[in-house]
């Protein structure tokens, strides 16, 4: 569903006037006018997406699976893991974005538009991490282990995969589909040869507080930024 009304989303944006990278898609934008009550909207919307993360969880250990075999027990060389990843995807990643962007197949994407509080950046980095364990949990995790018992194919089963991933960030425009595609690739391949998911947990929230947390204090810094 999501996958879908992100297609019509792009379909919309691509039957206006304007060209895509003269057009703006905001990622975390006011949920209240009241300043307190904007906090515990943005918090809610961040816990929000930690339960659906833990939904698929809940369906696996119903399932009879174990949390730890898909990779959610802690180990400590899980941080340098994401660390890497992280720098694996990011930069490329960035490169990419700009260039889909400048080239006009891709929106101008604006990671924030909340106003400069001092809960800014803690509701950034909720944001980043509900994210991240959401998407990790049910699109690698509960996924790829399901297509997995079903005895798909794991190159079938990681296309699906990404595709899926990509899908739901057609309302980017292009770019985002082809960026989140090949960051899919990445992610289900390290899972499917390592069955760790807590690297990718962590590198996708790096990723997304980088651009969350950095773009709300860079914005008016630098001009290339839309």
């Amino acid at each position: 569903m999501s996958g879908a009304r992100s297609l019509l989303s792009l379909l919309d944006s691509l039957l206006k006037p304007a060209p895509l990278n003269k057009q703006q898609v905001a990622l975390n934008v006011p949920r209240a006018a009241a300043d307190l009550l904007d906090l515990l909207a943005q918090l809610l919307g961040a816990l929000q997406l930690v339960g659906w993360g833990a939904l698929g969880a809940y369906l696996l250990v119903r399932a009879g699976i174990r949390l730890r075999s898909v990779g959610l027990s802690w180990r400590g060389r899980d941080v340098l893991g994401g660390a890497g990843l992280a720098a694996l995807i990011g930069i490329p990643g960035l490169a990419l974005y700009y260039t889909g962007w400048k080239l006009g197949f891709n929106l101008a994407v604006v990671p924030s538009t909340l106003g400069d509080t001092w809960w800014r950046p803690i509701a950034l980095t909720c944001s980043a991490f509900g994210n991240a364990f959401a998407e990790e949990m049910l699109v690698i995790g509960y996924l790829l282990t399901r297509l997995r018992q079903l005895a798909v194919r794991e190159n079938r089963s990681l296309l699906a995969a990404a595709v899926l991933r990509g899908s739901y960030h057609l309302y980017q425009g292009f770019g985002g589909f082809v960026g989140n595609l090949v960051m899919g690739l990445v992610f289900g391949r390290v899972w499917q040869r390592t069955n760790r998911l807590w690297p990718l947990v962590l590198a996708h929230t790096l990723l997304d507080v980088v651009s969350f947390v950095g773009y709300s204090l860079l914005k008016g810094h630098l001009s290339w930024l839309p």
